[in-house]
């Protein structure tokens, strides 16, 4: 991410009580100022559709308030576009967000629990085809990190419509796509910088007994990174990866996990978690979440390597290993056509060795 593209900075409402009551209609050019992810538009449209509408969710600060198209679960305000595109009798949506209360479990994460297909859609993206928890044909891409979900509501469409039409998908303003994409995920996400409740979801192939529903975690400031990370003996890249964001959980003054975001230039993401033994919720060995996937026990340097992915040639990855000075590591990658099983092993391997350069995390001991 070059320090010469200014950061992405977009439009909040003061208060959740300034929601719209409705979710305003509004093109995805417009939209984009006011949504702290890449907004994408449709380029081309499935035969027979002719009609494209699109809505807006504004950020607001957390509160509780009876609006049409707010979550239910969380008192989270978060920013959303939504897009319908409908003819011929049948009927698509499209549901797009930056996905900052975890790591979207397996990268389609609406897709959860259900076998899934994943095609190429260029730029070395991938779209995942399956069914949604409401039983409807779906699919599910991360593009530039703004997860784009989409659910099937009338008709039936072929898969190779479906991978089409997300292969269509543009940037609604090229310009702020390269602003988002040179913003910190700390600057981005909602959860960094609102005191919203925790969300409780799964995050990959392994089971992580997650953060409770109180707002947790002490991002540390962007200017700081690199030397905080040095100074905790963690590695800044890995490959196309460089640290951009990370976070501290504790309990008073003692640290007792560590989370680091890498992304590639693309928008592609790595999260490393890092644990003093037996002090955050990584249980070690790991447990196999429901998700259809492959796991493999491997080995790295002579201690038990745990992976999981849902697909060989792209991902989405999930390992989990421990370091020689007695800490639990998990990496969660994000599925691309660059990031299958073997180049993610790479990145393991490339980080293990880093921090075992780095000498004992301080920020574990």
């Amino acid at each position: 991410m070059s320090s010469l593209v200014p950061h992405w900075r977009w439009h909040t409402l003061d208060s959740a009580a300034d929601l719209d009551p409705v979710p305003p209609v509004i093109t995805e050019e417009l939209a984009q100022d006011w949504c702290n992810f890449v907004v994408w538009r449709p380029s081309e449209l499935p035969e027979g559709c002719d009609t494209v509408t699109g809505t807006i969710r504004r950020e607001a600060p957390p509160g509780r308030v009876e609006v049409e198209g707010r979550s239910p679960w969380t008192d989270a305000n978060p920013s959303g576009y939504r897009t319908e595109v409908s003819g011929g009798g049948r009927r698509l949506r499209l549901k797009q967000f930056l996905y900052d209360w975890a790591f979207p479990a397996a990268d389609h994460p609406c897709l959860w629990g259900s076998a899934t297909r994943p095609y190429e859609i260029g730029e070395g993206g991938v779209v995942w085809l399956g069914t949604d928890y409401l039983g409807h044909q779906a699919a599910s891409a991360r593009m530039a990190r703004t997860t784009v979900e989409l659910s099937v509501l009338e008709g039936e469409f072929t898969e190779d419509e479906l991978v089409e039409f997300f292969a269509a998908l543009r940037p609604a303003v090229p310009e702020a796509a390269a602003r988002v994409l040179a913003t910190p995920f700390a600057e981005l996400s909602y959860w960094a910088r609102q005191p919203a409740e925790m969300v409780s979801v799964p995050t990959g192939v392994f089971s992580f007994h997650r953060r409770g529903r109180e707002h947790e975690g002490d991002w540390v400031a962007s200017g700081e990174l690199t030397a905080f990370l040095t100074g905790q003996g963690v590695p800044v890249s890995a490959g196309e990866y460089r640290a951009d964001s990370a976070a501290t959980f504790g309990d008073g003054a003692a640290v007792r996990e560590l989370d680091v975001v890498y992304a590639s230039a693309s928008g592609g993401e790595l999260r490393l978690t890092a644990q003093r033994t037996g002090g955050g919720r990584l249980v070690f060995p790991p447990e196999r979440e429901k998700h259809p996937a492959t796991d493999e026990l491997l080995d790295l340097g002579g201690r038990p390597l745990h992976l999981g992915y849902a697909n060989a040639g792209f991902g989405a990855c999930d390992a989990w290993w421990q370091h020689p000075d007695g800490y639990e590591l998990r990496l969660l990658g994000s599925a691309g056509t660059s990031l299958g099983r073997d180049a993610f092993l790479g990145l393991v391997t490339e980080i293990d060795a880093g921090l075992r350069l780095g000498g004992r995390a301080g920020a574990l001991g």
